[in-house]
């Protein structure tokens, strides 16, 4: 029963994270969003880890490699997120987002050199057809101009940047850094990156006096990035990384229920299949962690 707590309270925080994003786009500038955000839970976990005293001392060149989990894990990702938001329903991104899994396996071949089972390219090719099928109508008509090509982009790149942050991740962990603290650091990190880069090009940097605005922001801060992540961790330790991957699979699928409830998705029969088809993409991929580790996927 633990054990099933423990799947479900990331599974339904997850799934419902991408809904609570859809209020924190508008007024304040989605890159000012996510520096709110990050910065709230690594101050956080970094609180909790000075109260239990984990080690948060780490060499420079540590400290490089965390600042780069933390600027593609949560920094440039989640901007690109927010700002497909502002077109694409909630649940539809986080369908885009969950193709993550393929780009980290591929990844994973290019840059630690993992030998990729020939089921994986099988996984990859229906994950691609599922992708096709739900955006066909805007492939076909593609355009620089048009808001939902520009969107779909923006979610796709999101999830290559986020790929990157999880070799990153791997790299990290398999050097020895733990994920909490590392997770901790890279949050602040990334909040600062994002701080900065805005400053440079010139975003406003405001605060929405919305309610709505201020709860999101704490849902994503707190139990986005800090309770669901402690579960998951949790879970891990009980029943192993490859058996608690399967919690990504459940999460686009909230996300698209919440978004058929909360933001009238239309389903059509393409949009049906494409999702089968990426569900069952997902879930080839993941059945390649039962014979060899995978790079940690990560929503928060």
């Amino acid at each position: 029963m633990k054990n099933i707590v423990l799947y479900l309270i990331p599974a339904l925080i997850w799934g419902s994270t991408w809904f609570a994003i859809t209020f924190q786009v508008g007024e304040v500038d989605s890159i000012v969003s996510v520096s709110y955000r990050f910065l709230l839970a690594g101050l956080i976990l970094l609180g909790y880890s000075k109260i239990k005293k984990l080690n948060l001392s780490y060499t420079l060149s540590e400290h490089g490699f965390i600042f780069l989990q933390g600027l593609f894990l949560f920094g440039f990702n989640y901007w690109m997120v927010y700002l497909a938001e502002q077109t694409l329903t909630s649940g539809l991104v986080a369908l885009i987002f969950s193709t993550m899994l393929f780009m980290n396996i591929f990844n994973s071949r290019i840059f630690l050199k993992n030998v990729i089972p020939w089921k994986v390219y099988g996984g990859a090719f229906l994950g691609l057809i599922g992708i096709v099928m739900i955006f066909y109508r805007d492939l076909l008509s593609f355009s620089f101009s048009d808001a939902a090509s520009i969107a779909l982009l923006q979610a796709v790149g999101a999830s290559y940047i986020a790929s990157l942050g999880n070799i990153i991740s791997a790299r990290n962990q398999s050097a020895g850094l733990p994920v909490l603290q590392t997770n901790a650091i890279g949050m602040t990190y990334g909040a600062i990156a994002m701080a900065v880069v805005a400053l440079v090009v010139g975003y406003q940097f405001s605060y929405s006096l919305e309610f709505s605005y201020s709860l999101s922001l704490l849902y994503l801060a707190v139990f986005g990035s800090v309770f669901a992540f402690g579960a998951y961790l949790s879970l891990i330790g009980r029943i192993g990384a490859s058996r608690a991957g399967y919690v990504q699979l459940v999460v686009p699928i909230i996300a698209l229920i919440l978004s058929t409830i909360f933001e009238d998705y239309t389903w059509t029969s393409a949009g049906v299949f494409g999702v089968i088809f990426i569900i069952s993409g997902n879930f080839i991929v993941l059945e390649r962690g039962k014979t060899k580790q995978a790079p940690l996927s990560q929503e928060v």
